[in-house]
C-alpha cells in the first residue's frame, strides 16, 4: 500500500451523509476505500450514496442514531458485515443548540452531550475489536474550534467538542499499542446547513467571520477531504492524539 492510498480499506463515516461528512466521505472513496456513511435522514443519506458511487462502486448507506446505544452496535455491525472489515472510523455527527447558558434546558444540554460526545466515545470503543483484530486502525473524531475559543450561545456544543479533543488523546494513548491511531479535526467556520442557520440566527455572524479569517472565505466541504485521507492513510502512522484546526487560519488571527 502507498502512503495515501486506501485501497483494501473499509470507512464508516457516521453524518456522512451530508456537509463536512460527505466532503470526507468522497475524499476516503476517491482514495480507494470503500465507505458506509450513516445518519438518520435516509432521503439525504440515498442521496450522498448515489454521488458516492460516482465515485466508487463500493458505498453503503447505513441508518445510525448516534444518541441511541443499540443503533451505534447495529451500525458498527452492518458495516463490517456489508464490508467486511472496519479500519476507519469518523465520528462526524453532530448538533447544537443556540441558547444563553441561562436559558439551556437540562434536555437541551444532555441532546448535545449525547449526539456530540456520547456516540463518538461508543462508535469508538464498538470499533475498536475489530480494528485491533485486522492489525490496526484510524480514528478521526471531529470537534470544533469552539474547543479553543468560547462562544456565549454554545455551551454544551463547545463543552461536548471540548470533551472530543481530550477523549481523542485519551484513546490515543490507550490504543497505540494495537496500532490504532486516534486523530481530531478542528473545523473553522464552514459553510454547511449547520452554520446557514447560525447565520440566520447569530446577526452580523458572516461578515465577522469574513474579516477575521485570513482565506477570507468560508470554508467548504470539499477542505476536508485531504486531511482526512492523510489521517485515514499510512501516511500518518507516527501521528496520534493530534487536534488539527482546518480553518482557514481563523484560530491563529489575533
Amino acid at each position: 500500500m502507498t502512503t495515501f492510498s486506501l485501497e483494501n480499506r473499509v470507512a464508516l463515516v457516521t453524518g456522512g451523509n451530508g456537509g463536512i461528512g460527505l466532503g470526507i466521505a468522497k475524499g476516503l472513496a476517491s482514495a480507494g476505500a470503500a465507505v458506509a456513511i450513516a445518519g438518520r435522514n435516509k432521503v439525504k443519506g440515498q442521496s450522498a450514496l448515489s454521488e458516492l458511487r460516482a465515485i466508487s462502486a463500493t458505498a453503503e448507506f447505513i441508518d445510525l442514531d448516534v444518541a441511541q446505544e443499540t443503533s451505534c452496535h447495529q451500525a458498527i455491525w452492518h458495516t463490517v458485515e456489508r464490508l467486511g472489515r472496519l479500519d476507519i472510523l469518523v465520528n462526524n455527527a453532530g448538533t447544537t443548540v443556540r441558547k444563553q447558558p441561562q436559558d439551556l434546558t437540562l434536555d437541551d444540554w444532555r441532546s448535545v452531550m449525547e449526539v456530540n460526545l456520547t456516540g463518538p466515545f461508543l462508535c469508538a470503543k464498538l470499533a475498536y475489536p475489530h480494528m485491533v483484530r485486522s492489525g490496526g486502525g484510524k480514528i478521526i473524531n471531529i470537534g470544533s474550534m469552539m474547543s479553543i475559543f468560547g462562544a456565549s450561545y454554545a455551551a454544551p456544543y463547545a463543552a461536548s467538542k471540548g470533551g472530543i479533543v481530550q477523549m481523542t488523546r485519551s484513546m490515543a494513548t490507550a490504543w497505540a499499542k494495537d496500532n490504532i491511531q486516534v486523530n481530531a479535526i478542528l473545523p473553522g467556520w464552514i459553510d454547511t446547513d449547520l452554520t446557514k442557520s447560525a447565520r440566520e440566527q447569530v446577526p452580523g455572524l458572516h461578515d465577522r467571520i469574513l474579516t477575521r479569517t485570513p482565506a477570507q472565505r468560508w470554508g467548504k466541504a470539499e477542505d476536508f477531504a485531504g486531511i482526512a485521507v492523510f489521517l485515514a492513510a499510512p501516511a500518518s502512522n507516527f501521528v496520534t492524539g493530534a487536534a488539527i484546526p482546518v480553518d482557514g487560519g481563523y484560530s491563529i488571527m489575533a
